[in-house]
């Protein structure tokens, strides 16, 4: 296994597949379309959140080729997020403080701004990670 990009955790994507019919671990491996799918249809009715528990290896692998790591750390940045992201913490761990501020004034831009960076988060982490 290439340790030197492993930017997301199976550990932690099992953890969030407890939550799966939320769609909360796919989120976090980046697949923000089905993420949404399954929030709505509550995991495709349990049976796609089922079929995920065999999946998240194999999500895991396409995550860790996809995203690059870097300084950020990807785990760091989801717990953030996903617990204190209405206060803008995740932005201000990022380095986007006045974002962070922000959303620590207008509880993360009225829950919008929280809501977009449920779907760009990794993107958001590659693009700080790939700059010099």
């Amino acid at each position: 296994m290439n340790t030197k990009n492993d930017t997301h955790l199976k550990t932690v994507g099992y953890i969030l597949w407890l939550f799966g019919f939320t769609g909360s671990h796919r989120f976090y491996f980046g697949k923000p379309i089905s993420g949404t799918i399954y929030f709505f249809t509550l995991g495709l009715l349990g049976i796609g959140w089922l079929i995920d528990f065999f999946l998240i290896p194999s999500l895991d692998r396409q995550a860790d080729l996809r995203f690059r790591a870097g300084r950020i750390n990807y785990t760091v940045a989801w717990i953030l997020l996903t617990f204190l992201g209405l206060l803008g913490i995740h932005r201000m761990y990022m380095g986007k403080w006045l974002t962070g501020i922000i959303y620590l004034l207008t509880g993360g831009v009225l829950g919008l701004g929280y809501l977009y960076d449920f779907w760009t988060l990794n993107d958001q982490i590659t693009v700080i990670n790939s700059s010099p």
